[in-house]
């Protein structure tokens, strides 16, 4: 499951009662198509993923590389095999709340790679598109209530599943919301709010499941808020006519698309 926004959002978008649940299977459907093909007409991702790409050496400009996608974080870097500095690049443009489309030798580095050098720069990182990284992540005011958490389980126990969340709104956890769990992202899929309890699919986005300490920290994930309302909208006309659709959305994407060439 996929979805860059909640169930919860749509429904409020839609002015649902919360008893009104007949629906929430075709609703969560329609998220799923709306963010697939918000991401598909913009070539960019709206949910932070972890994942190492592969790109080819540009003898023709050694100092400079332009990414093959979007990326807010830069985790690690070897040029042929061989572990880089991280210091010894710079990620334009520099800011720690945009994401970086090129990544550039720094001043007094040395080179990549010798002359005539034939390899590839292996990049580990965060990629995605935010306009404000640094708020991305939202601690959620509840921690794991488990006196562990395993990688092979599929749901968690925390102290509060009924709170509000980092925006004052509730329900604190909602179905389709992207967590954090130190280093690893989750994905919830329902939940018991009897019990406490959250069904979760592990190791979401490229991270990978892993063992989780009793009180560990819960983080949630904020979507930009002009890529959050577009979905909604998405969602909402999904079942009206294509032309609304379009008319709706492609003033929108067409700034957000990101320029491949």
């Amino acid at each position: 499951m996929y979805t860059i926004v909640t169930l919860d959002d749509l429904r409020r978008h839609l002015n649902l009662s919360a008893t009104d649940t007949a629906e929430d299977s075709d609703l969560l459907e329609r998220l799923q198509a709306a963010s697939q093909l918000i991401e598909s007409l913009t070539l960019r991702r709206y949910c932070p993923r972890l994942r190492t790409r592969e790109i080819a050496f540009d003898h023709a400009n050694p100092r400079e590389l332009i990414l093959p996608d979007d990326l807010l974080e830069l985790r690690s870097l070897s040029v042929g095999g061989v572990a880089r500095d991280l210091t010894d690049f710079r990620l334009l443009p520099d800011d720690r709340d945009a994401p970086a489309g090129i990544l550039q030798l720094a001043a007094g580095a040395p080179m990549p790679l010798g002359d005539g050098a034939e390899s590839t720069i292996r990049i580990e990182g965060i990629w995605g598109w935010h306009d404000r990284w640094s708020e991305a992540w939202r601690a959620s005011g509840a921690t794991l209530r488990d006196a562990s958490v395993d990688a092979a389980a599929n749901a968690i126990t925390v102290n509060d599943v009924a709170g509000s969340g980092p925006d004052g709104r509730g329900p604190r956890f909602q179905v389709g919301l992207l967590l954090r769990i130190d280093d690893e992202y989750l994905r919830v899929t329902a939940i018991d709010s009897a019990s406490n309890r959250l069904t979760i699919l592990r190791g979401e986005q490229g991270t990978s499941a892993a063992t989780h300490r009793r009180g560990a920290s819960i983080e949630t994930y904020t979507p930009t808020l002009a890529i959050r309302d577009l979905t909604l909208r998405f969602a909402a006309l999904m079942t009206q006519s294509a032309g609304l659709l379009e008319a709706e959305s492609t003033p929108l994407l067409e700034r957000m698309r990101r320029v491949t060439a």
